[in-house]
C-alpha cells in the first residue's frame, strides 16, 4: 500500500440561515493514498461538494480535521495553516477543477495567460518559456496551440474545461480536487474529457478526489468510491465492489436507478 497523502477525520459542517441551521456534512472520515483516485458520489444535496470544499480549505468545518502530507513529508492541519500558507498550497501542490469552468478560469485574459499564471506563482518569469509551456499544455489537453492568445470566452464549454484542467495540472500538483468535472457537457464531449482526465492522472501519477453524481464517471476514473447520503458517508470501498455489490440500501437505490430500463 502506498503512503497516505490525505486524512480526513470526523469532519462536520453546518449551513446556517435565518430559518434553520442544518448539517451538510456529518462525521465524515476518509483516507487518500498517493497515486489514488477516490470518487465521492451521491444525489444532489447529499453533501459531497460541501465535503470537497471543506477538504480544500474553502469552507471551515464546525469540527473535525483535514491533514495533508506535504512534498517535504510534513503532516499539516489544513485548517490550522495561516491563510497565506493555505493559498500557497493551493497554487503549488494542489489543483481544484470547478464544476463551471468559467469559475476556475480568468475569463478576461488569454488562454495562455490562464495556464502561465500558476507557473508565475512559482517564480517563473521568462515570457518565452511561459508561452511555450502554455502551448505545450494546450496540446496535452487537445486544444490547438495556436489559440494560445484567444480568450476563454471564445471556447466551447468542453474546451474551457480542458483549459481549466491544463491550468491546474501545469504545476504538476500532487493532489487534484474535481467538482463534477463533466457536468453540463454533451455526452460525446463528456466521454472525450473523461478519457483525457484518466490519461493525465495515470501519466502524471496524480492523487485525486472526484465529486460526481454520475456512477459511470466513478467507475471509469476511481480506484475507490464513497457514497454520501444526507451529509453522511454511508458506504465506501473499491469502486467495482461498491457499484457491483452495494451493501447499503441507499447505494443499492443509486445503482438500481442507473441500470433500470
Amino acid at each position: 500500500m502506498t503512503e497516505e497523502l490525505l486524512r480526513v477525520d470526523g469532519l462536520c459542517h453546518r449551513f446556517a440561515s435565518s430559518a434553520e441551521a442544518r448539517w451538510a456534512v456529518q462525521e465524515a472520515s476518509l483516507v487518500l493514498h498517493a497515486g489514488e483516485v477516490l470518487a465521492i458520489v451521491g444525489e444532489s444535496g447529499s453533501g459531497k461538494s460541501t465535503l470537497l470544499n471543506c477538504i480544500a480549505g474553502r469552507l471551515a468545518p464546525a469540527q473535525g480535521q483535514v491533514r495533508y502530507r506535504t512534498a517535504d513529508q510534513r503532516w499539516v492541519d489544513v485548517h490550522a495553516l495561516p491563510e497565506r500558507e493555505r493559498r500557497r498550497l493551493a497554487r503549488t501542490e494542489w489543483g481544484f477543477v470547478e464544476q463551471q469552468a468559467a469559475e476556475g478560469l480568468r475569463m478576461n485574459v488569454s488562454a495562455g495567460a490562464n495556464v502561465g499564471e500558476r507557473l508565475m506563482a512559482l517564480g517563473q518569469r521568462h515570457y518565452g518559456s511561459l508561452r511555450d509551456t502554455a502551448r505545450e499544455w494546450m496540446e496535452r489537453v487537445e486544444l490547438e496551440a495556436d489559440r494560445v492568445d484567444d480568450s476563454p470566452r471564445a471556447f466551447s464549454g468542453g474546451m474551457r474545461q480542458r483549459l481549466q484542467i491544463a491550468r491546474n495540472l501545469v504545476t504538476r500538483p500532487r493532489l487534484v480536487l474535481m467538482d463534477e468535472p463533466t457536468s453540463g457537457l454533451d455526452v460525446s464531449v463528456q466521454a472525450k474529457l473523461l478519457d483525457l482526465i484518466r490519461l493525465l492522472v495515470a501519466r502524471l501519477r496524480l492523487s485525486a478526489l472526484v465529486v460526481t453524481h454520475d456512477l459511470g464517471v466513478a467507475r471509469l476514473l476511481a480506484h475507490r468510491t464513497l457514497v454520501m447520503q444526507r451529509g453522511r458517508i454511508v458506504e465506501q470501498g473499491l469502486t467495482d465492489r461498491v457499484l457491483d455489490d452495494p451493501q447499503h440500501p441507499y447505494t443499492q437505490l443509486l445503482v438500481a436507478s442507473v441500470v433500470a430500463p
